[in-house]
């Protein structure tokens, strides 16, 4: 079996004393106000129960009560698993964010648990009694425990591997079912759990500054409407989820997506993908907007089906769509321009400067995808891409060509690059981005 991939306590300097002190900031706080969430719920005489018919086919299986209370162990020894001062604050947030969101909406939307637990006795009944002692059948959704599972999963499996980790992953499988199972919470409480821990993954990164730090009010009058559609058809979900609930409450997902897209338009930016170094989108990123990425995913493939190849521009330099695969040569070097979209491009080398969907690229971002077009170039042939290749990448090339003297003016670069790929959409406001970034600017 493989073992963790650092001793706990080997690693440069792990800031234990740190984590000691997380942790007993965070304890009292999560049984504080865990606690005044159950006595808020208990004043009310009646609370409504959000359960599936189906349900009532779960059956009660007592020995997950130990999976359930293991999530404790997690919690604790988490803090000490991290190796850097930033990495333990930034975990200590996640777990600090999952309890303000859980508790929140306890308050908010107060639900109760429907079914009647059988009556256990032995090792199992003791530990369902002293669970008792604290929890009430409310704090329903989203499930505190899935809420935490996640954030917990995420560290502990960045430290673990080959064997260790599938034993993590059937364990944290464990947890979640016992959720069920231990008559504690009903099905809708999980997948809003699971919404909710993510929420908290995204919010605090691994690396990078947080994104709701990138907060920049938009000034462009496009971005603004934008943002306004994507809240619109968010609205336009929600309608069926209010009036329906039952399998409509799926719909929760694509708004939630929806909301942070528009949220990128408004201010947060590129920040909201989270695209790493590697080109690929954090996991949190993925799943919180996978309804969203799927979707333009798929419209990117659709509109790009009759040319999906990259074409050579000049000296090098290709432009086309996002890749999903190994470059076709003789292509090496990716400088990728899309912010909502993963890239692969396995063995290539790799640059990518984010820019929104359907907005012109500001000045400083064509000047550093220029910047990075020179400077990738060096080791050959190489692909800049968007999720088309038909705006966002093509309005870089035309400012590399500008910039490094191979177009005397704006109309030039466009004409090359327009001559290599005809179906090209650049307005008037590209071109007056690409003629602004021409200039150096510190």
């Amino acid at each position: 079996m493989a073992t963790l991939a650092a001793t706990p306590l080997a690693a440069e300097g792990r800031p234990w004393r740190r984590a000691l002190l997380w942790l007993a900031l965070l304890g009292p706080f999560f049984f504080a106000s865990y606690g005044f969430a159950n006595w808020m719920a208990g004043r009310h005489a009646e609370l409504p129960v959000m359960a599936f018919a189906w349900e009532t086919h779960i059956p009660f299986v007592p020995w997950t009560i130990v999976p359930y209370w293991s999530i404790d162990l997690f919690y604790a020894i988490s803090f000490f698993l991290c190796r850097r001062r930033l990495e333990l604050d930034r975990h200590a947030l996640r777990l600090f964010s999952a309890q303000l969101i859980a508790v929140t909406c306890f308050l908010l939307w107060p639900l109760r648990f429907s079914f009647e637990r059988p009556e256990i006795s032995g090792v199992f009944g003791w530990l369902f009694d002293v669970l008792l002692g604290f929890d009430k059948p409310f704090n329903q959704a989203p499930s505190l425990h899935i809420v935490l599972l996640i954030v917990l999963w995420v560290k502990f499996a960045q430290y673990l591997h080959g064997a260790w980790r599938w034993v993590l992953h059937v364990w944290a499988l464990l947890i979640g079912v016992s959720v069920l199972t231990t008559f504690q919470h009903h099905f809708i409480d999980i997948p809003t759990g699971l919404l909710a821990g993510w929420l908290c993954v995204w919010l605090w990164p691994e690396q990078g500054t947080p994104p709701l730090r990138a907060w920049h009010t938009a000034r462009d009058a496009r971005r603004w409407r934008l943002a306004a559609l994507y809240v619109l058809g968010a609205a336009a979900l929600l309608v069926p989820v209010v009036l329906l609930r039952g399998a409509a409450l799926w719909l929760l997902w694509p708004v939630v997506s929806l909301l942070l897209v528009a949220l990128a338009y408004a201010g947060l930016g590129a920040a909201v993908f989270q695209k790493r170094a590697d080109g690929r989108l954090t996991m949190a990123a993925r799943w919180l907007l996978a309804p969203y990425l799927g979707a333009a995913w798929i419209n990117s493939r659709l509109w790009t089906r009759r040319a999906p190849q990259p074409v050579p521009v000049m000296d090098g330099v290709w432009l086309g769509r996002v890749p999903c695969a190994a470059l076709p040569a003789p292509l090496v070097g990716v400088v990728d321009t899309c912010a909502e979209l993963s890239c692969h491009a396995p063995g290539a080398a790799y640059a990518s400067v984010p820019m929104l969907d359907l907005v012109v690229p500001t000045p400083h971002q064509l000047r550093e995808a220029a910047e990075v077009i020179e400077r990738l170039r060096a080791h050959g042939p190489l692909l800049v891409c968007c999720a088309l290749g038909y705006s966002r990448s093509a309005a870089s090339v035309a400012a590399w060509l500008l910039r490094s003297g191979r177009a005397t003016d704006t109309d030039a670069a466009v004409t090359i690059v327009r001559t290599a790929r005809p179906g090209i959409v650049l307005g008037a406001a590209h071109l007056h981005a690409i003629a602004a970034a021409r200039e150096d600017h510190t």
